[in-house]
């Protein structure tokens, strides 16, 4: 690879000058699967292969109209004429004998096919004989098939009129027989058989007649009067199927060397003609010696594959088969080939009397109408599988040499693996899968067709359907009763594949007892890991919903075989193991009570910590499964219970947003459990919240009010959407972008400084829960969210393993935490537990009064214990879409649904009157409501709460693991294949990359003289508080309190503007590019403590969040607190955070866990902090002055290594040179300079500046530092502390002065120096235009 880039870069005319800045090795954060996909199961495919209606073949007519001796008056024969029926000569015994005899051998013929049919003979009958036969066979066969055979050979032929031929009693005349008469006797299913001359001309009756018998029953079933509808009508004939020996217009072939009943007999013998016709054809005479009468010699018996006999008949049927998947419909395929075993074998067998009648001009008719298959490419397969077969017969015979088997089976698996290895992606199927099904049957091809069977099936979910469709499927089940050890890996992996696309076979393992194969793969420790984890993914879908298979994997041990292998080093087998777990003990109490007794729950708490989020996921949901039993419960499950909801409550600051929201439905198991009791805790912290009054930040606005607070011009109004989720799809809209263009939010006018007393408003709308009539009936997102502040803890830290309170409590407290996630599906989740439990403590404290109201379409309220009911929200203001998200844009609320009365207008909160965190919860948000995208349903019916809850509370996380085994495992990924487009365009930035490098370093060791010429300039949507460079394209991010917004610095323009989701209260204090040198994704700190990482921002899609988590927690917003601040470290994928706390988080964005907490040691809080990966360094400037150095491999008490006290103000920057000798620069507020040399504990060189620093920022190649003051001028220094530039103006603009100054970024490689100045201008300043 290494060779390829150097290539590329030189003919590019670039050198690949920094080996140790290869892009290729940096690791990328946030782009797993977790994070592209969605977290969902695949749309189920419709599985057509299974047939829902498997027919037999139940009874027989063969109905034989010979009268031999006499020949019918309308054909006249040839002499000599083909006289043979069924294999014998008439004429050489009596008419009578003759006739039976061959009779007898048509049903013995038959037999080979259905031996267990009845079958009933009707030899040269009257048209009551044959009446009484049909009608007595079909009472028999009630809804079952029966088949009629009719040799007309005879008799006269066909008439146009519909009617075959029959005698009288003396045999004196032949007397018609109507089709539609035996269409009535016979009824639907049938299968009808017609070898006689003309034979197309009774297919065509046929279907004339069965649509007249439709259009007879459509007249009945429209009028009842009508003289049809007192007939008894006869059943429709749809599923009847014919087969004819010839066309209307043509004879039947009198050739003296073949049978008379030719067709019957490629029907009912199809080796025996197939090899005389062989021998009948020129090409026979390559094979010396074979006669027609060795023929008769071959050894073996057609049912026993290792004989010639039986060889032939193997790959006779493998071949036909093969035609017939080939080149018929998929639906028509399964009708005929796969419904029914005689009429599939017959229908095989019509394929070679197709290919054989031709040849003497006469075309055999099937209904329903196949496509000519007479010259399919197999057949020459199947000449030459003859010709080798009859090339031995001479010596065997002869000499009694040993059979050589045919090469047939081995050369086809070497076409279909040719297939597989060769392919590209989108082509027809392989030819040869029906006979890669055949192969499975013989143990000498076995282990290479289930390799191959296995490599087709990992193509994707199309090969499993294809290959079910096949009729694969009771060929793998039977195997599973195979002890072969080699054979496990294998059918391993193919069950995996099938389950991942068909999950219903779980009932067909367990009742073929196949689950145990897997239980033993499972607990066979010298399986590798991957085998064992597709076995547990297979238990897994066994025990899933499926009572039948937890009860059978329970009785095998499957608990205890799981447990073991907890702790196994392979992810993914950890990740299924635990989910298998879950599944087995859903509302499954046996299962439940075992895995106590194997103190199930203790060993599943180590995955909780584990470092791959989908296994802390899958343990999650394994601990939710095991306390969301419905049994009863006794003080010892209950212990158990609260056990594992404090074990589970230590998770609720995860890094990953699928842990998390994996919590939200674990805890909602319990809260199903213990409904009572959380009733209890709601209410008393709604009356907490109800008495705890604060002054509001804002004036409050009467819900009738809609006047915006602040007088900033043109706010437009809250767009409602339809929840907090949508806030990628609908806030980042381009036209909500342009829309924000003119918002102008004017910070001065914004109320005092936000302390922690100040954060909510009280405002009777928003907290009071008064009567369901004055539009107060509310559990809104700010109530909880003050509920979550005023509830008497002072941090989360405190509230794990303290039992000051009751653990529902506790588990109310960290629902409320949950609701204020930074991730809207997780905040989502919680906001539906919480208010279907609030919703529920009202309606049981206060029934009265709410029936009253009319708000109830139900009569009485609930108990807590028993099962709640769903009330309607009629009366009172109608439940509104949420108003969940800044998009700003004048649209009018919805409509009320259209069973509630809409009595006024609903109300619609602006910016300036809303409460904090409205920006993410509808003020309109009911107590009542289920909370977002849940429609209020249909019926009258009462439903079960406990189910609502816990049926509408799933993260799909089973169903999107499931996925992994449905995709290909073994196919090379994209991005490592060198040709594919992902790689290209990687190996094109990374080019761009070493470009930009090598072209800005030639500027910067050139020395920057001067730094003013302002190369763009751009009035903000909002007052710039953080800007950022992309290290690499033409891109800055500009974020103000709570947007972002993306330009372009070269083209001047505006791509993009969003809104980053945090609440009204906190403000952006801190942004990263992830990935900068490839795919790119952008950070954002808020000063609560949140990140947010975003992904598609700048480049025409929408902008889409990828992952939220609350970097610290207890952080306070406040307007004079440093916020947060961060530092990322690409090479390592370690995110270091801190702010307004005493420590500095660790998150390692691999794991997406916090990994280390180092203490500051300083009650003041950070400002700013530089990390340096080589020499695990990381030094923090903090706002009493101090510079700090920590050493982050050392454990917390002595890893920091070094104190600087020389500032003695708040430190705006402290940079940290990367560079084995670098030096650290840090830069207070009074604007003194200091650099440290880590080693040393005095600075090395000071240098003044400006005083009333604003914004420090210094460049990490250009020994330049740029400070921002208040006093509205930029200063540029280098090293030496020379004035490079002063800024005190813009360009244009008739010179006028630059704001004060709120922030600034150099760009990492370009000397380019970004500003945002409080005048809402963003400007971008370079050296002289010659030296670019």
């Amino acid at each position: 690879m290494k060779m390829d880039t150097d290539l590329l870069l030189s003919t590019l005319g670039l050198s690949e000058e920094e080996p140790d800045m290869n892009d290729w090795d940096l690791p990328l954060a946030f782009m797993k699967k977790r994070h592209s996909e969605k977290i969902e199961g695949s749309k189920a495919l419709a599985q057509s292969w299974r047939m829902k209606d498997r027919m037999k073949t139940v009874s027989v007519a063969l109905v034989l109209c010979l009268n031999v001796g006499v020949d019918p008056p309308d054909v006249v024969k040839t002499s000599p004429c083909a006289r043979l029926e069924c294999w014998i000569d008439p004429l050489s015994m009596s008419p009578q004998k003759a006739l039976e005899t061959i009779g007898a051998n048509l049903q013995k013929q038959y037999e080979n096919w259905q031996p267990r049919a009845r079958y009933k003979q009707s030899l040269d009958p009257t048209v009551d004989e044959v009446k009484k036969l049909c009608t007595s066979l079909r009472r028999n066969a009630k809804e079952e098939r029966v088949l009629f055979h009719y040799n007309g050979h005879g008799v006269p032929r066909p008439t146009v009129n519909g009617e075959i031929w029959v005698f009288n009693k003396n045999y004196t005349q032949y007397i018609p027989l109507s089709i539609y008469d035996l269409q009535t006797w016979m009824g639907s299913p049938s299968i009808f058989v017609y070898d006689c001359s003309n034979a197309g001309i009774i297919v065509k009756s046929f279907k004339q007649f069965a649509l007249q018998r439709e259009q007879e029953l459509e007249v009945a079933a429209i009028n009842p009067s009508h003289p049809l509808a007192q007939m008894s009508l006869p059943p429709s004939m749809k599923n009847c199927i014919q087969l004819a020996a010839c066309e209307a217009s043509e004879l039947l072939p009198m050739n003296p060397d073949l049978p008379a009943d030719l067709f019957t007999s490629c029907l009912t013998t199809p080796i025996k003609i197939a090899l005389r016709w062989f021998c009948m054809q020129k090409s026979s005479k390559l094979v010396p010696g074979v006669t027609l009468d060795l023929i008769e010699k071959i050894p073996g018996r057609l049912n026993d594959r290792r004989t010639p006999l039986g060889e032939l008949n193997w790959i006779f049927t493998a071949i036909t088969d093969t035609i017939a998947w080939n080149v018929l419909p998929r639906d028509l395929f399964q009708k005929l080939f796969r419904q029914d075993l005689l009429v599939a074998s017959l229908f095989r067998n019509f394929l070679l009397a197709e290919r054989i009648m031709r040849s003497y001009n006469c075309t055999p008719v099937s209904s329903p109408r196949l496509p000519p298959t007479y010259m399919h490419a197999m057949w020459q397969a199947w000449d030459l599988a003859v010709d080798i077969c009859l090339s031995q017969l001479p010596t065997i015979i002869e000499e009694g040499t040993a059979f050589r088997h045919s090469p047939f089976f081995a050369e086809q698996l070497t076409a279909f693996q040719v297939w597989l290895t060769m392919g590209v992606e989108n082509r027809n199927p392989p030819e040869q899968l029906p006979i890669v099904l055949q192969v499975l049957l013989s143990q000498v091809h076995r282990l290479r067709a289930l390799d191959l069977l296995g490599r087709f099936l990992d193509l994707g979910p199309w090969a499993v359907s294809l290959a079910l469709s096949v009729g694969i499927f009771p060929y793998v089940l039977k195997l599973l009763q195979s002890s072969a050890r080699e054979l496990r890996p294998l059918l391993v992996f193919i069950w995996a594949k099938i389950l991942a696309v068909d999950s219903s076979c779980q009932a067909d393992l367990v009742k073929d007892n196949g689950h145990k194969y897997f239980l033993s793969v499972l607990a066979d420790s010298y399986m590798p890991a991957e085998h064992r984890t597709m076995a547990v993914f297979i238990l897994a879908v066994i025990v899933n919903s499926y009572s039948t298979g937890q009860e059978a994997c329970l009785q095998g041990n499957l608990i205890a075989n799981c447990l073991e292998q907890l702790s196994d080093p392979h992810p993914l087998l950890r990740q299924w193991v635990a989910i298998c777990l879950g599944r087995i003990w859903q509302n499954f109490d046996p299962a439940r009570w075992c895995g106590v007794r194997d103190s199930a729950h203790e060993k599943l708490y180590i995955l909780l910590s584990d470092p791959i989020p989908e296994v802390r996921c899958a343990a999650v949901f394994a601990l939710g499964t095991f306390v969301g039993n419905s049994a009863e419960r006794t003080d010892h499950s209950t212990t158990i219970d609260h056990n594992v909801a404090m074990m589970l409550a230590q998770l609720i600051n995860d890094g990953s947003p699928v842990v998390r929201k994996e919590l939200v439905v674990a805890l909602s198991h319990l809260v199903v459990q213990y409904e009572s009791n959380f009733c209890t805790v709601a209410l008393q912290f709604i009356e907490e919240e109800k008495n705890y009054t604060v002054p509001s930040p804002a004036n409050t606005a009467e819900p009738g009010n809609l006047t915006p607070v602040r007088d900033s011009p043109a706010i437009p109004r809250l767009r409602s959407v339809n929840s907090y989720t949508n806030i990628r799809a609908v806030t980042t809209a381009r036209n909500l972008n342009k829309s924000l263009q003119n918002l102008n939010l004017n910070e001065e006018g914004a109320p005092a400084a936000f302390s922690p007393g100040n954060l909510s408003t009280s405002s009777s709308a928003s907290s009071t829960l008064g009567s369901p009539d004055n539009d107060e009936y509310i559990l809104s997102f700010e109530t909880l969210d003050k509920m979550r502040r005023v509830s008497s803890y002072s941090s989360l830290n405190s509230l794990i393993g303290v039992s000051f309170n009751s653990v529902y409590t506790q588990i109310w407290r960290v629902l409320l935490h949950l609701a204020a996630d930074p991730f809207p599906e997780v905040s989502d989740l919680a906001m539906k537990v919480l208010n279907c439990i609030a919703y529920k403590a009202m309606m049981n404290t206060r029934p009265q009064r709410i029936l009253d109201s009319g708000s109830l379409t139900q009569s009485a309220p609930a108990s807590p214990t028993s099962k709640g009911t769903h009330i309607h929200h009629a009366g009172g203001s109608p439940p509104m879409p949420s108003t969940s998200s800044s998009s700003l844009t004048n649209e009018v609320p919805k409509p009320p649904t259209r069973d509630q009365p809409a009595t006024r207008p609903p109300y619609t909160p602006t910016i300036g009157g809303q409460a904090p965190h409205s920006h993410q919860f509808p003020r309109t948000r009911k107590m009542f409501d289920k909370g977002p995208e849940q429609a209020a349903e249909d019926g009258d019916e009462p439903c079960g709460h406990r189910n609502y809850i816990s049926a509408t509370l799933q993260t799909g996380l089973c169903d999107w693991s499931a996925k992994y085994f449905a995709q290909p495992v073994t196919k090379i990924p994209e991005e490592h294949d060198l040709q594919s487009q992902v790689r290209m365009e990687r190996q094109w930035r990374f080019l761009r990359n070493t470009r930009v490098r090598k072209q800005s370093r030639s500027i910067t060791q050139r020395g920057v003289s001067r730094l003013d010429d302002q190369i763009f300039i751009n009035r903000n949507p909002g007052v710039p508080s953080v800007v950022k460079f992309h290290p690499f394209n033409t891109c800055i991010a500009v974020a103000d309190k709570d947007s972002i917004c993306f330009w372009d610095w070269e083209k001047g323009e505006r791509l993009d503007y969003f809104y980053n989701g945090n609440p009204r209260y906190t403000r952006i204090t801190a942004m990263e590019y992830l990935n900068g040198h490839d795919c790119s994704l952008l950070l954002t700190a808020t000063d609560d403590g949140a990140l947010r990482v975003w992904k598609n921002f700048a480049d025409q899609k929408n902008p889409e969040m990828v992952t939220a988590w609350q970097g610290l927690s207890d952080m306070l917003p406040t307007t004079r607190g440093a916020g947060m601040v961060v530092d990322w470290e690409q090479e390592t994928g370690l995110l270091m955070t801190s702010g307004d706390v005493r420590i500095i988080r660790i998150w390692d964005t691999d794991r997406e866990m916090k990994v280390q907490d180092i203490p500051t040691g300083a009650d003041s809080c950070v400002t700013s902090l530089s990390c340096d990966s080589q020499r695990s360094l990381i030094v923090a400037g903090l706002g009493d002055g101090s510079v700090r150095v920590f050493d982050r491999r050392m454990g917390p008490n002595e890893c920091r290594i070094m104190t600087y006290r020389e500032h003695s103000a708040w430190v705006v920057k402290a940079h940290l040179q990367k560079d084995t000798n670098g030096h650290i620069i840090s830069v207070s507020v009074n604007g003194d300079v200091r650099f440290f040399e880590p080693r040393t504990p005095d600075s090395v060189n000071v240098l003044q500046t400006v005083k009333g620093l604003t914004a420090l920022d210094i460049h990490p190649q250009a020994n330049l530092f740029a400070c921002g003051s208040m006093n509205q001028f930029i200063a540029l220094y280098n090293t030496s502390g020379d004035v490079i530039s002063n800024i005190k103006y813009y360009d244009g603009f008739m010179g006028q002065r630059i704001g004060a100054i709120s922030c600034l970024a150099f760009h990492p490689h370009w000397p380019h120096l970004a500003v945002g100045s409080n005048d809402y201008y963003m400007s971008i300043y370079s050296t002289e235009k010659r030296l670019r």
